[in-house]
């Protein structure tokens, strides 16, 4: 297993918790894709509020949309892995948002 030390790139992905791929939640379909292809790890966030380009504030307290709250997917890996990763997620998107910025990593891991 490499270790990520030093500069790494995080990529964030903005959806919602309502968009889906082939049947499943964008979000299992993300994180399987980048485990599959043996990214570092892979994390869901979901947002208590947010919303994106068409403007419809998405909240917890709007019962009728409380089902499509924001979700980030983030992951960090080097810039090569994401570089080859974007175009399959690009296909998985039919909205939302990816950014990326560089990332300084300092890595733990459990005492062997």
């Amino acid at each position: 297993m490499t270790k990520l030390i030093g500069e790494q790139v995080l990529m964030r992905i903005f959806i919602g918790e309502g968009d889906r791929f082939e049947h499943k939640p964008l979000y299992e379909a993300l994180v399987e894709l980048l485990r599959s292809e043996g990214f570092a790890g892979a994390t869901v966030l979901r947002g208590v509020c947010g919303f994106g380009a068409n403007r419809v504030c998405h909240t917890q307290k709007l019962l009728d949309l409380s089902a499509d709250l924001p979700l980030v997917v983030e992951a960090v890996d080097s810039q090569a892995k994401i570089n080859a990763i974007l175009p399959r997620i690009d296909g998985m998107m039919a909205g939302g948002m990816i950014t990326l910025e560089k990332a300084t990593v300092i890595h733990y891991s459990p005492a062997e």
